[in-house]
C-alpha cells in the first residue's frame, strides 16, 4: 500500500490547480498525521510503516506466535456508495496470543491501491484508532472499528469498484506482532436505481400492457446517476392477492440504460423489474406498479 506525503505532483510543483485526486491525497495524508499521536508506538510503527511500502513490495510482517483469527468487513455485506453519501462500517478484528493482546495496540484499515499511474488512494482509516474492544478468554481480543468512506474522496474513479482488501496489525504482552496487509475482502459497489412504469391503467383483460423503465447506477467520476447499459433485467409480475413474484421475460436496457416491453393483461395485480446485479453494481428491483384490469 503506498501513503502520500502531500499534495499531488501540481500541487508540489507549486501549481495552484486544485483536482478531486489532490484533495483525496490531502486527505489521506492528514488523516495519517492526525493519528499518529494517538495510536500506541509499536502498533502504529507495525501498521503505519507497512502502510507505506507500496503493496507489490511488501510482504505480511510477524513475529512469535501472535495470529489474526478473523476479520469480518461490514458484517459481511457489501459497502454501496452513490454519489454524495458518506457510508460508516465496521470492521472487527479478533487476535489471539497466549499472553493475551495489548490494549490499544491493534489497527484496521481499509485500502484498494494504487491506480495506473502510482497515485495513492483509496486508504480508509478507523474514526477512533484504538477501536472498542473486548478480550475474552484472556488470550484474545476482538476489536471493532467504525469506518466512513466518502464516494467523493475514498474512491479514485468507476474502475475502483469491486473488491477492496482490509489490512490488520496486532501486538501481544510478551512482544509478538503481527500485521497483515491481506487479512479481508470486501466489496464496495456503485448503487442502484432501477424504476418501473406499467400502462395503460386500468386496462381491458387481454390487452396490451407497455411496461418501460430505467436502471441506473453511480458514476463516482460525474457524481451523478448514469444508464447502466445492456444489462438483464427480468420483468416480474406479481397477481393481486399473492405474495410472490413470477418472472414473465428479460430485458435488457438499451444505450441509455432504458428498458421497454410489452406483456398481455391478465389479472390486476403489480409490475416490477429486478436486477441481479454485477461484481461492481448491487441487485435491485424497483417499487411495484398496480395494474387494475378489468
Amino acid at each position: 500500500m503506498v501513503v502520500p506525503g502531500g499534495a499531488d505532483s501540481a500541487c508540489a510543483s507549486g501549481g495552484s490547480r486544485t483536482t478531486a485526486a489532490s484533495l483525496r491525497h490531502q486527505n489521506v495524508g492528514n488523516d495519517l498525521m492526525r493519528h499518529r499521536t494517538t495510536v500506541p508506538a509499536l502498533a502504529a510503527a507495525l501498521a503505519l510503516s507497512a502502510l507505506a511500502v507500496p503493496v507489490a513490495a511488501h510482504a505480511d510482517q510477524s513475529r512469535g506466535d501472535i495470529k489474526i483469527a478473523k476479520v469480518v468487513v461490514n458484517g459481511g455485506k457489501d459497502i454501496v456508495l452513490g454519489t454524495t453519501e458518506v457510508k460508516k462500517f465496521t470492521i472487527v478484528v479478533t487476535a489471539v496470543d497466549d499472553s493475551g493482546i495489548e490494549t490499544g495496540s491493534t489497527l484496521a484499515t481499509l485500502w484498494h491501491g494504487p491506480v495506473r499511474n502510482g497515485d495513492p488512494y483509496g486508504f480508509v482509516f478507523p474514526e477512533k484508532m484504538a477501536g472498542a474492544c473486548v478480550t475474552s478468554p484472556r488470550t484474545t481480543t476482538t476489536c471493532t472499528y467504525t469506518m466512513k468512506i466518502n464516494p467523493r474522496i475514498h474512491v479514485e474513479d468507476n474502475t475502483t469498484a469491486g473488491t477492496w482488501t482490509a489490512s490488520a496489525a496486532a501486538m501481544s504482552y510478551d512482544g509478538d506482532y503481527i500485521h497483515r496487509d491481506n487479512a479481508g475482502k470486501a466489496k464496495v459497489l456503485r448503487n442502484s436505481r432501477l424504476t418501473v412504469n406499467a400502462s395503460p391503467e386500468p386496462v381491458k383483460r387481454g390487452r396490451t400492457i407497455t411496461v418501460t423503465g430505467a436502471l441506473t447506477r453511480a458514476n463516482w467520476e460525474t457524481y451523478k446517476y448514469a444508464g447502466y447499459t445492456k444489462q438483464s433485467v427480468k420483468l416480474q409480475f406479481k397477481k393481486k392477492g399473492s405474495s410472490t413474484y413470477t418472472t414473465l421475460k428479460t430485458v435488457k436496457t438499451d444505450s441509455k440504460g432504458n428498458l421497454k416491453t410489452t406483456t398481455k393483461a391478465t389479472a390486476d395485480g403489480y409490475f416490477r423489474y429486478s436486477f441481479a446485479g454485477t461484481s461492481t453494481t448491487p441487485a435491485v428491483s424497483s417499487t411495484a406498479d398496480y395494474v387494475d384490469v378489468k
